[in-house]
């Protein structure tokens, strides 16, 4: 006669309890993965036992098996909660200590790297200089906030069409100020080396069938008169004047006669400078002259600068303007590639006058694929250019591949990071930690380390949690199944202990 039995499956039926109790206290724990008790029974081993005649000893815990079931996925209004759904682990580090979870819900630290509620690190791949992922052993995630550096336009791209039934201009030559010297203007924003912005615009004169000339002018300003502009930048007596100029304003105490005339000696170096340039660009006598009494005038204003005196001279310039190119089509109204210069591709040398501090002339390629001729209305069918100002980080988010995107004030975008997950071969024999987190042992196996949507691994969901994947109603269910059990197992004590007071109480 034996209690043996009786208290095994009392142990049995409380640790299956504590069991369903555990899963039922985490129904609404995020990432949470709910675990089941599994049993075996128990015989005693005889030398002499007869199989099929020895009674067993009871039940024990073989197993508390981990269910890495999928879990609810779940809407969450912080933008860095990610959920995956399908297989794979987070894999993060704390203390120097690799961890796996399924618990998608983080923050940023002070240092901008992406850690759980415990402090721990999510990792994943970095990227390089121009937002290229560079995969590698895992590292912090870490979110750069430093600005997008600015890029500076090469290339424009423009298509059109333009009407083949417009008559020429009747006002000649060309003027960008002037709109009955041309067609058409189309104007684009273009950038410097800084990321300062300026207004490129074309111009186009039809000076015969099929046979278009295209101008260009920098905010407003015609590129061949921007050119003669620009002559004062790089002469030497001009330079000298305004070095004189600023000593002569940081002067203690400041002499305002020595500023005077160290401003008119620099309106002259510099109207002179032009003047010539002018003079080489076809300008006549008179138009020379304008620009030399154009500087004296603006040195003579109250208040007046370099910069002031540079302005008024460019607006005294009156060149002869030159077209960048022509575009000329056949008779379908397409570019006709055997007369267009480089198929419709022309380099722009852009002034950057006045000077922004950038270079100070930007190489531009104006590129007219796809313009057309034909006997409908003028219009723009396409401007674009690929060059942008600098940018500040304002919001980024975790797409389905893990890579995390950053979206800048300038309307780019660029990846800052990528996350990667991890997977086992027996996910089961995963080690518990706590916190949601488990960590890799012998009968786990190795992690494999991927990208997420790709090979076995889920997708990634952001602005999402997964939910606990206990089944509320089941464990409730099976907890008074469990109830029954120890009550049975009670009961078979019960039954013991009045057999062994009847035997007891035998004379």
């Amino acid at each position: 006669m034996s209690f043996q039995q009786g208290l095994s499956g009392l142990n049995g039926a409380a640790k299956s309890l504590d069991v369903i109790g555990n899963n039922i206290a985490n129904a609404s724990t995020v990432g949470f993965k709910g675990a089941q008790a599994q049993f075996a029974d128990v015989y005693a081993s005889s030398l002499n036992g007869a199989g099929g005649v020895t009674a067993g000893i009871g039940t024990k815990v073989s197993t508390i098996a981990q269910q890495f079931t999928q879990g609810n996925i779940e809407s969450s209004n912080n933008s860095l909660d990610v959920a995956i759904n399908g297989q794979g682990f987070f894999r993060t580090v704390s203390s120097g200590m690799v961890q796996y979870t399924r618990n998608g819900q983080f923050s940023l630290d002070k240092d901008g790297y992406m850690t759980n509620a415990q402090g721990a690190k999510l990792t994943g791949y970095s990227t390089g200089p121009s937002g290229e992922i560079l995969a590698g052993a895992p590292t912090p995630v870490q979110i750069s906030t430093s600005d997008i550096k600015p890029v500076s336009t090469t290339k424009v791209g423009i298509e059109m069409n333009l009407d083949s039934r417009v008559a020429a201009p009747t006002v000649t030559p060309f003027d960008a100020t002037d709109p009955n010297t041309y067609n058409k203007q189309s104007p684009v924003d273009v950038y410097d080396t800084l990321g300062n912005p300026h207004v490129l615009s074309t111009f186009y004169v039809k000076n015969g069938s099929g046979t278009w000339d295209i101008y260009a002018a920098n905010d407003g300003t015609e590129v061949t008169n921007l050119k003669v502009a620009q002559a004062a930048q790089g002469d030497t007596g001009v330079a000298n004047a305004r070095a004189a100029w600023d000593a002569a304003t940081k002067a203690v105490p400041p002499v305002a006669a020595t500023i005077s005339a160290a401003l008119a000696t620099y309106a002259a170096a510099a109207s002179g400078a032009v003047s010539n340039a002018a003079g080489a660009a076809g300008a006549d006598a008179t138009a020379r002259a304008a620009i030399v009494a154009a500087g004296g005038d603006a040195a003579l204003v109250a208040g007046s600068t370099p910069d002031l005196v540079d302005k008024a001279i460019l607006a005294s310039v009156k060149v002869p303007a030159v077209p960048v190119g022509t575009l000329r089509f056949d008779e379908n109204g397409a570019l006709n590639a055997a007369t267009t210069a480089n198929a419709g591709k022309f380099t722009v040398d852009l002034p950057i006058f006045p000077s922004t501090g950038a270079e100070q002339t930007q190489s531009m390629e104006l590129a007219f694929t796809g313009t057309t001729q034909y006997g409908t209305a003028t219009s723009d069918k396409k401007l674009v250019q690929d060059g942008y100002t600098a940018g500040h980080l304002q919001r980024f988010s975790i797409g389905k591949e893990g890579i995390i995107l950053g979206q800048y004030s300038n309307g780019q975008s660029k990846p800052l990071g990528q996350v990667v997950l991890a997977n086992f071969a027996n996910s089961n024999g995963l080690e518990p930690l706590g916190n949601n987190a488990w960590a890799e042992s012998a009968n786990s196996g190795t992690p494999l380390i991927g990208t997420p949507n790709s090979g076995s691994f889920g997708v990634m969901q952001s602005s999402a949690v997964e939910t606990s994947n206990v089944d509320l109603t089941a464990e409730l269910v099976n907890m008074i199944t469990a109830q029954r059990v120890y009550q049975a197992n009670a009961q078979t004590i019960k039954t013991q202990d009045s057999v062994l007071q009847t035997l007891v109480s035998m004379r």
